[in-house]
């Protein structure tokens, strides 16, 4: 179970380096395919904005690697809660406010992986 939640929280990481990627380095390029739904002459205006964006996903996965190096099983657990518990609600409130595929995206994965986390 523990090397399941792990696996799990690392992908979520990964997840997030990708979106940091996408937002902060294409966010004109290849997030004008993976954002279908967001009107194209905006991709260029909102730039900084997604790179922003882009920052936080950065720290949401330097968080959840954190927590798969902390050798204290209690202190590795609750940084990994808190740092899913943050990508579930931020997911969650993407699903509601901008794309509903978010949650499947982004706060389905991390669900999945605090459970595992608790049941380890």
């Amino acid at each position: 179970m523990k090397l399941i939640s792990q696996i799990l929280i690392g992908l979520v990481a990964i997840e997030h380096i990708y979106i940091l990627w996408l937002e902060m380095f294409a966010w004109t390029t290849r997030g004008r395919k993976t954002f279908k739904s967001f009107p194209a002459d905006l991709f260029e205006r909102t730039k900084s904005l997604a790179a922003n964006q882009g920052l936080y996903n950065g720290f949401l996965a330097a968080g959840l690697i954190w927590s798969l190096l902390i050798t204290d099983p209690i202190w590795n657990h609750y940084v990994a809660y808190f740092f899913l518990s943050c990508v579930i609600i931020a997911g969650i409130y993407g699903a509601i406010t901008a794309q509903k595929s978010i949650f499947f995206v982004q706060a389905l994965p991390a669900i999945v992986a605090f459970l595992f986390t608790i049941f380890s």
